[in-house]
């Protein structure tokens, strides 16, 4: 599958990852697994978005480190999720619609990263409402 590379600002081809819910059992938290393979959502205003160093980085997927969303793009969106106005590289989300929402999934390993919706800030006027447990720095 390809995906954009943030380090080297190209798109690489890269194996996507599966396993089986035992695997990843081993090397996700209770709630990490909850809310990343079973789209659990954690509660809001739970978590606290770690801030990058000086304010310049990455989030990455928790499962599989799989670069998401700039730094540079998220906002407070009042809602008690981190919120970003668009992600790294729509090759590296996917996103489902089931008529009601749209879920936003990591391309790589499928975790369940949170939803999108159409009521964010310029440019996109998107708010990608992501659980903070499914992100890492």
């Amino acid at each position: 599958m390809k995906i954009f590379d943030t380090k080297s600002n190209l798109v690489i081809e890269i194996e996507k990852i599966e396993k089986s819910d035992e695997e990843w059992k081993k090397i996700l938290t209770v709630e990490q697994f909850n809310v990343t393979r079973k789209k659990g959502t954690e509660a809001p205003f739970s978590k606290t978005c770690p801030v990058p160093p000086k304010k310049h980085g990455i989030y990455k997927c928790v499962c599989c480190d799989t670069s998401l969303f700039y730094y540079k793009t998220k906002f407070e969106s009042g809602t008690g999720w981190s919120s970003f106005y668009e992600p790294a590289s729509d090759l590296n989300i996917k996103k489902i619609s089931d008529g009601s929402r749209t879920e936003v999934l990591c391309a790589r390993c499928d975790a369940h990263l949170g939803h999108v919706f159409s009521d964010g800030p310029p440019p996109t006027g998107k708010r990608y409402c992501i659980n903070t447990i499914a992100i890492q720095i």
